[in-house]
C-alpha cells in the first residue's frame, strides 16, 4: 500500500503486455484492497490502481459525501472528483501506464464516482464497468463522450438504487455519444459471479 496525493492505494502491475490499467473504486465501508479480487475476474493480466475514498461516513470509507441514502453533497463530489482526477495522472506518471486504455471498475459509491469522472473529464477514462450505479449529476453542458465505452450492471431488486436511475444514467451517457451496455441482473445490491462473467466478457472485446 502506498500514498500518492494523500490517496491510500495498491498499484500492482499486470502479468500481460496489453497495456490495460483498471481503476478499482470500492462501494461504501470498502478499501483499496475490497475489489481486487472482483478486478481480477473482470480484467485478469491487467495492471491495477485500487484507491482508497478519502471521506469516512460513519467510520465506512466513501468517495465523497451524501447527505442523505441517495443524495449527494454536490460541492463535495464535484471537488473529490477533481482531486481523484489529478490522483489519476500523477499515478499514471508514477506508475508508468497510459491513460488511453485506462478504465475504471466500481461498485456503488465507487461506480458513481467513476460515471463522475467520465462526466466531468471527458477522455481521461477510456470507460469503465459500473456495478449497481446511478445518476451523480446532470452536467450544465453536454461532455463529449465519444468513444467512452461503459458496461452496466443494475440489480431489478435494488433498495439503494431506483431502476429509473439506471435507466437515466444509461441515457444521458449515450446522449452524448458513449456506447452503453446495459444489464439487468435478477438481484438486490450485491454483485453476482454471472455478472462478473458478463463484464470480462464485455471488457475483453474493447480491445
Amino acid at each position: 500500500m502506498s500514498e500518492l496525493s494523500n490517496f491510500q492505494h495498491i498499484f500492482q502491475k499486470g502479468s500481460t503486455d496489453s497495456g490495460r490499467t483498471i481503476l478499482a473504486l470500492h462501494g461504501t465501508g470498502g478499501d483499496e484492497g475490497s475489489l481486487l479480487p472482483i478486478t481480477r475476474v473482470v480484467a485478469p493480466g491487467a495492471s491495477i490502481l485500487s484507491v482508497r475514498g478519502k471521506v469516512l461516513e460513519n467510520g465506512a470509507p466513501r468517495f465523497f459525501r451524501r447527505l442523505a441514502e441517495g443524495v449527494f453533497d454536490m460541492e463535495d463530489l464535484h471537488f473529490r472528483t477533481s482531486e481523484l482526477a489529478e490522483f489519476i495522472h500523477q499515478a499514471a506518471t508514477t506508475y508508468n501506464f497510459e491513460t488511453k486504455d485506462l478504465f475504471a471498475i466500481g461498485y456503488s459509491n465507487g461506480a458513481n464516482i467513476a460515471s463522475s469522472l467520465m462526466l466531468s473529464f471527458p477522455g481521461l477514462l477510456r470507460g469503465g464497468v459500473l456495478f449497481r450505479a446511478m445518476v451523480p449529476f446532470v452536467p450544465p453542458t453536454s461532455p463529449d463522450l465519444t468513444g467512452t465505452h461503459v458496461f452496466m450492471a443494475q440489480g431489478k431488486h435494488d433498495p439503494i438504487v431506483p431502476l429509473e436511475q439506471a435507466e437515466d444514467l444509461c441515457l444521458m451517457m449515450r446522449s452524448f455519444g458513449a456506447s452503453v451496455e446495459l444489464k439487468w441482473i435478477e438481484m438486490d445490491h450485491r454483485i453476482t459471479r454471472a455478472e462478473l462473467n458478463d463484464a470480462s466478457d464485455w471488457l475483453a472485446k474493447q480491445a
